[in-house]
């Protein structure tokens, strides 16, 4: 090995030695930022992004949210909560997500008739009071479609905020439990609409 060639080895063993804690450490960061963060995407939280019209004008097509899904591993889904479910139980969907929002409870009936959502309880009919389907001017969105079915335990209507143009419960039925990923907590793009998203009351 010739001088210029000994010259050669030896810078690149100080650059080694030089670089090497550093390098070290940043692979050592990486690690620490996978073995935190990967199971907070895959288990806790992830993003949805909203496409199509079924949910406006509460929620647009590029609508970028944050879905939580450790609620549900401790509490069920509510009435009002904005949920999205793996739709491969639906002919045709299969591998999709759907985005809507949840109408009818376990052990209560649904009757949907003259455009509006009646829930059924124990003898008792309450008429649903929407505040969330308010077009311009203050009227409220129709529900179309005729529809009575009572939800076994584990089952959940969801509807369409969009009534008129929305895929749901009236057309292919309920939603069991298990298909459920989780609900719709944060928007945070646009950035113009960056909210938290919460239960509306009925």
């Amino acid at each position: 090995m010739d001088s210029e060639t000994k010259q050669e080895a030896g810078k690149v063993r100080k650059f080694v030695r030089k670089y090497s804690p550093f390098v070290l450490e940043l692979v050592k960061i990486a690690i620490i930022a996978f073995v935190i963060v990967a199971p907070i995407r895959y288990f806790l939280f992830q993003p949805f992004i909203v496409s199509g019209a079924s949910m406006a004008p509460n929620f647009a097509t590029g609508d970028y949210l944050i879905i939580d899904e450790i609620s549900y591993r401790f509490a069920e889904p509510q009435r009002g909560d904005v949920v999205v479910f793996d739709a491969s139980f639906i002919k045709g969907y299969e591998g999709q997500r759907f985005i809507k929002r949840v109408v009818g409870l376990p052990g209560e009936t649904i009757n949907i008739t003259n455009g509006k959502v009646e829930i059924i309880q124990d003898g008792k009919t309450t008429i649903l009071n929407e505040k969330y389907l308010s077009q311009i001017g203050g009227d409220i969105l129709k529900t179309y479609g005729y529809v009575n079915v009572t939800l076994m335990p584990g089952q959940y209507f969801v509807l369409g905020d969009n009534r008129e143009y929305s895929y749901d419960s009236r057309m292919w039925g309920v939603v069991s439990r298990q298909y459920i990923i989780g609900k719709a907590a944060l928007r945070i793009f646009p950035i113009t609409t960056i909210s938290e998203i919460n239960r509306p009351t009925y």
